[in-house]
């Protein structure tokens, strides 16, 4: 995944490892939810955040688009503004109780800063610090 020059910029980097932790927690999901209940929320939490069958599916397919687009430099950038932006504005929504269908509860908990975090972090990888280099190891 690293580009012909051996190096992978910040953008890169940061959408191949939280591609692989949003993938991995995706599918670990399932063994808090089972696959059940699609859209609802009866109390399932994996670690501190609830979940559901629907939550599971979204965080796994974000952790797929974010690996597919640590391919390269532009699509990394792309992707984890894109993201971010969202998971901003899921943090938002989230407080007010709107989408409780993906097991995200209103007001601030575990998962708002979650989302906050993600989304301030894409945001940055998407734009300012999606520029600098980094010297892949070998």
């Amino acid at each position: 995944m690293a580009s012909a020059s051996g190096t992978r910029s910040q953008a890169q980097l940061f959408a191949l490892v939280f591609g692989i932790v949003y993938l991995v927690v995706g599918v670990l999901g399932f063994i808090a939810t089972g696959f059940g209940g699609f859209f609802n929320h009866a109390g399932d939490t994996f670690v501190v955040f609830p979940v559901n069958p629907a939550h599971n599916i979204v965080h796994a397919l974000l952790g797929v688009v974010w690996i597919g687009a640590a391919r390269s430099h532009a699509a990394a950038k792309g992707v984890n503004l894109i993201i971010g932006v969202a998971y901003l504005l899921i943090f938002l929504l989230g407080l007010f109780g709107a989408l409780k269908w993906l097991a995200i509860d209103s007001g601030i908990g575990a998962d708002a800063i979650l989302h906050l975090v993600s989304g301030a972090l894409g945001v940055y990888f998407g734009t300012a610090g999606a520029t600098a280099a980094r010297t892949a190891t070998a």
